[in-house]
């Protein structure tokens, strides 16, 4: 009797363990890199918790996600250039499927230290990747995680994304017409109303207040995805401020710009993927080689 009571507690101690594990989202077992995440998760310790995720990298406990885990509560700390460098450092040590995750990481590190030319060529990066089929680790799709639910991802709708970030990158850089570009090209592959407001914002910055009109009425009207969500009523409240003079004093516009400093390579390979989509592609593609020189005539 009394060893089928102990058996009976030590399935209740070991079921207990376990729904307090998933409770909170925490690995099993007691290494550094679990005592890590329950400081950063359960703790509210993060200080606390770097040190352990140090602890991890150099024990070669889970080297993939303490470094990318650190790197994260860091970001938090508000230490994102330490981030980026721990990144740096110690990427070598970590196994292949692991680097596309990290390059996501460093892009909102950049992002957060306004370090906008290494975000921009991180994303151009990423997008060689896809040209070369080297993304998602050769696969069509990807598992993603958002406030705590996975998804699929496909190819495509990550070079949308990749190049919404591009075009963000360079409308920080005030570069409206690169922007421009890049924007209408991720609206090509996977509009949505989002991007469709920055592509409005770009042309606006270039006093092109007709085409803008024009993108902003798919907006107005419900054509795009996400054109009812609230988060974005307000910027597409400001953009209508922002064309309302054009509209009651029906200015035209001057001769379309339509003159991009941007790599006319580039934008090539972007209307090669669009046309000859097939994410699977292996052969190297001399648009993505490295890119040296801006040329001045180059039509949207």
């Amino acid at each position: 009797m009394k060893g089928g009571k102990r058996e009976k507690n030590e399935e209740a101690v070991e079921a207990a363990s376990v729904a307090y594990h998933v409770l909170h989202k925490l690995p099993s077992g007691d290494s550094p890199y679990v005592r890590a995440k329950h400081l950063q998760l359960v703790e509210k310790d993060p200080n606390g918790a770097i040190v352990e995720f140090w602890k991890a990298i150099n024990m070669g406990d889970r080297v993939d996600s303490a470094l990318k885990d650190m790197a994260v509560v860091m970001k938090q700390q508000d230490r994102a250039e330490e981030a980026i460098e721990l990144i740096r450092s110690f990427r070598e040590r970590c196994s292949k499927q692991a680097q596309e995750s990290l390059d996501n990481v460093l892009i909102d590190l950049y992002k957060k230290c306004g370090k906008l030319e290494e975000q921009i060529e991180l994303l151009k990066q990423k997008l060689r990747m896809i040209y070369q089929g080297e993304a998602f680790n050769g696969k069509p799709t990807k598992t993603a995680r958002s406030h705590g639910r996975k998804f699929q991802v496909t190819v495509k709708q990550e070079t949308s994304r990749i190049l919404g970030n591009l075009g963000w990158a360079y409308l920080q850089l005030k570069n409206f017409p690169a922007a421009e570009a890049v924007y209408r090209k991720a609206q090509e592959i996977d509009p949505d109303a989002n991007k469709a407001c920055n592509l409005c914002l770009c042309l606006v910055k270039q006093g092109r207040y007709k085409e803008a009109n024009t993108v902003l009425l798919e907006v107005m009207e419900g054509k795009l995805l996400g054109s009812n969500d609230p988060k974005l009523l307000n910027r597409t409240n400001e953009l209508v401020q922002e064309l309302e003079p054009w509209r009651l004093a029906q200015v035209h516009p001057g001769p379309d710009q339509g003159v991009v400093s941007l790599e006319d390579a580039f934008i090539e390979g972007l209307d090669q993927l669009i046309n000859q989509w097939t994410p699977s592609r292996s052969r190297r593609l001399s648009v993505f080689e490295e890119i040296s020189t801006y040329r001045d005539q180059l039509a949207c």
